[in-house]
């Protein structure tokens, strides 16, 4: 017996198993086959290119790779029809993320809405718009970026859809994060000045192909954390715990040389995460107990691992960059504003938000909002607030605002109920794209990483394997649990 289904929580060919009394089992298992087109195939291809080539070409920030960048979600819409053409079925996810990314488009499509009066507006540096949104160029610009996004994102969730094809995302973001540390590194200490040895930045201190060096260390945060999370999961087999933990460790000492204190700090809370969340989940705890295992001794290794993991980072980087590389983030401290100007720009964002709390100025238009409230010269242009959350505020107002709640607190939730997996290659990946993105969240408070479209990207494809269903775990895994609330297995049982 075969049924055909359209979303892919359940998006294959289904075959059900021999029936047995209902007093005998209390669901009846399934095993899925995966039906993969050709069309499919090349779409889960330019999903894993995407995330290399939007890193190399400068994290996609000039509007050439930008203009790529959507391109590529076009290319994967088309494959996408055609995936629907042959299966004769339009496969969709249900996952609650995506959501929020549809809301933030509306938001930016009605902020170009002419409801403003532009007599009104009472600041005189402040362009005369009648939109919504003070600078509607760039808000145009940023509801392209964020389409592209959600189109990458709504693919991962569609064609992840088997334990296969979960490993292979994860082996293309740990091994293109480890080359990106090497060629970083490298060029770091050979032409500290210049991205790819040609291009000069005078006016920014880039670190690999990131103009910015603090995207590159985002970057990094957000790619050392899945083999993080597998080493700390103990989901790697013991051959490979060296090759991950080396690919981990080189990442870390990258993200340091950066000399990126926000990366630094949360670097150092994505490895508090790991540590105080591996203990967590109740499924987990009883297997643990089910094996005689005390938790003494499992805090006891988890934390052991963690410093020893801070040891080879540390280690690393005197290897490599000597004592300089470890008094550079002291020494980069301003005792007279050691946040560096960030506390004056946060107070003018704080006017801005004042102004403008409930639909905001306008998706991008940060930039020319904040010579019209600076408190100084007004001749400064600052193009980010420097702290996401805050200009989430100024940019969307309360509105925006509600929307990334709503998907940070989905995020959690859904992330930490997919940690209940006993595929252990599942529960690592969960755990670990979850410590990528709250590494990233502490870095917010700091940086603009997110802005970048590569980074966003990466931050996406982390949410989408921290939140996918059980389409991605292993069969056999699935046919040894024991029987659980149909609630709980509904993806895997009918």
């Amino acid at each position: 017996m075969t049924t055909l289904i359209s979303s892919p929580e359940s998006s294959a060919i289904a075959t059900q198993q021999t029936a047995v009394p209902a007093v005998a089992r209390r669901a009846t298992y399934v095993t899925y086959r995966i039906r993969h087109t050709l069309a499919s195939r090349f779409a889960f291809l330019i999903i894993c290119l995407a995330i290399i080539l939007s890193a190399l070409a400068y994290g996609t920030v000039h509007y050439w790779a930008l203009a790529l960048f959507f391109l590529g979600g076009i290319v994967i819409l088309i494959l996408w029809l055609a995936d629907s053409w042959i299966l004769g079925s339009l496969r969709l996810s249900r996952n609650v993320l995506q959501l929020p990314l549809v809301g933030m488009f509306v938001l930016g499509v009605v902020q170009l809405l002419p409801f403003r009066d532009p007599g009104n507006i009472g600041t005189p540096s402040i362009p005369l718009v009648k939109s919504l949104s003070f600078d509607p160029y760039a808000t145009r610009l940023v509801l392209i970026e964020v389409a592209a996004l959600l189109i990458y994102f709504a693919a991962t969730l569609v064609f992840t859809d088997t334990p296969k094809r979960l490993r292979l995302l994860v082996r293309t973001i740990t091994m293109f994060g480890f080359f990106l540390a090497i060629f970083g590194l490298t060029q770091s200490f050979t032409s500290p000045n210049k991205v790819y040895w040609v291009r000069e930045m005078p006016q920014s201190q880039a670190f690999g192909p990131f103009i910015n060096r603090h995207h590159f260390a985002g970057y990094m945060e957000l790619a050392l954390a899945v083999p993080l999370g597998l080493l700390f999961s103990g989901s790697v087999e013991k051959e490979k715990r060296f090759i991950y933990l080396f690919a981990a460790v080189l990442m870390g000492v990258a993200l340091i040389i950066t000399n990126s204190r926000g990366g630094i700090i949360s670097l150092g809370a994505e490895i508090l995460f790991l540590v105080a969340t591996l203990g967590l989940g109740s499924r987990h705890k009883k297997r643990a107990s089910a094996k005689k295992i005390p938790r003494i001794k499992s805090a006891a290794t988890k934390a052991g691992l963690a410093l020893a993991l801070i040891v080879a980072l540390l280690g690393g980087v005197v290897l490599l960059g000597g004592e300089e590389a470890l008094t550079r983030v002291v020494g980069s401290v301003n005792t007279d504003d050691p946040t560096t100007g960030r506390a004056h720009f946060w107070s003018v964002t704080a006017d801005i938000i004042k102004t403008h709390p409930i639909i905001g100025t306008g998706l991008g238009a940060f930039a020319v909002v904040y010579t019209g409230y600076d408190s100084r010269n007004g001749l400064y242009r600052l193009e980010q607030a420097h702290n996401d959350y805050l200009q989430v505020l100024s940019d969307g107002g309360i509105v925006g605002a509600a929307i990334g709640l709503f998907f940070l607190v989905s995020l959690f939730r859904m992330g930490f109920a997919r940690r209940e997996s006993h595929d252990d290659f599942r529960r690592g990946v969960a755990t670990g794209a979850l410590a990528g993105c709250f590494a990233v969240l502490v870095h917010s408070f700091f940086d603009f990483t997110l802005h970048t479209p590569s980074n966003a990207l990466l931050f996406l494809i982390l949410a989408a394997l921290a939140t996918m269903n059980g389409r991605v775990e292993d069969v056999q895994s699935r046919r040894k649990r024991r029987s659980r609330p149909e609630s709980e297995t509904s993806t895997a049982m009918l």
